[in-house]
């Protein structure tokens, strides 16, 4: 991971883009604060379990956010920790100001 990244909200076509770093396997699924320039979401699903864990990341999202699973896509990084969403129909600042403020450090 390059040491200058820093997280970033960005306007898409249609709502905001978040960067997401993803730990599978942890003991609750919830937002972690930020590490390398990414959004640290911690999730329940297992590791080896891909598909479980980006349905569990977009429902998850979709509970914080209030808006509907289908609002949201992983664009980038389905096969990995590191990830790019896409969420329909909100502003960089409503996602920043609603997954920030109950981050757990």
């Amino acid at each position: 991971m390059p040491p200058n990244r820093q997280f970033k909200i960005t306007d898409a076509r249609s709502g905001a883009a978040i960067t997401v770093r993803v730990v599978p396997q942890s003991m609750r699924t919830e937002v972690a604060g930020l590490q390398e320039g990414l959004l640290k979401i911690r999730l329940v699903a297992p590791a080896v379990d891909l598909p479980d864990a980006n349905q569990e990341l977009v429902q998850f999202l979709a509970s914080k956010l209030h808006i509907e699973a289908e609002a949201i896509e992983i664009v980038a990084g389905t096969n990995g920790r590191d990830k790019i969403v896409s969420i329909e129909g909100m502003t960089t600042a409503q996602v920043e100001q609603i997954l920030l403020a109950d981050a757990v450090e």
